[in-house]
């Protein structure tokens, strides 16, 4: 961590002079490339994970059943508007294509040496997301049109334990299924 880096705490709030509106964010998603399928990258410090534990010292372990949380790079980017990522509270950043489509609940992936799992716990924003990047930027990524997109991330376990650092590839190494009942018609 720099000097320059603001602290960022659970009381930390955003700037509202950065927070964009809705219409911004829904044009904005609309001119993002979608993240890749089966390989990306992930931008976090580097960290050890173990099986079946969270990320050490960490809120989101503790509180979701030793949960980590992810979210796309460029989606963050988008939200944050100029704001430091690190205000999401997430874990990771991953600049790979995190919806349901292409990671549904039980799919795996290999990041750096370690192996996650995608859980069925939703991430939906809060309090906390609301008071960081505004109204509008809630509702965009609590919109049921675009709820498949996982917008605001999603939760993931650590099934294989592994040392994760800057840059490291993030692969899909088992795709999940989708319940018949998500399934989309083939057109």
């Amino acid at each position: 961590m720099t000097l320059d880096t603001p602290r960022i705490d659970s009381k930390s709030v955003g700037n509202p002079l950065r927070y964009r509106r809705l219409e911004e964010l829904e044009e904005g998603l609309d001119a993002l490339p979608r993240g890749p399928w089966d390989r990306g990258r992930e931008r976090p410090d580097r960290v050890r994970l173990e099986a079946d534990a969270g990320i050490p010292g960490d809120a989101w372990g503790r509180q979701q059943g030793r949960a980590i949380t992810a979210m796309e790079f460029d989606v963050a980017e988008l939200i944050a508007n100029g704001q430091p990522l690190a205000l999401f509270g997430d874990n990771f950043y991953l600049t790979l294509d995190l919806s349901t489509d292409n990671l549904p609940a039980g799919s795996r992936v290999r990041v750096g040496g370690a192996v996650l799992e995608v859980t069925a716990m939703p991430h939906n924003g809060c309090r906390k997301f609301r008071a960081r990047f505004g109204a509008d930027a809630l509702q965009f990524v609590s919109k049921t049109e675009l709820r498949h997109r996982n917008l605001r991330g999603i939760y993931m376990r650590t099934v294989e334990g592994g040392e994760i650092a800057p840059g490291d590839p993030a692969e899909v190494i088992a795709r999940a299924l989708l319940p018949a009942s998500d399934a989309k018609p083939l057109s």
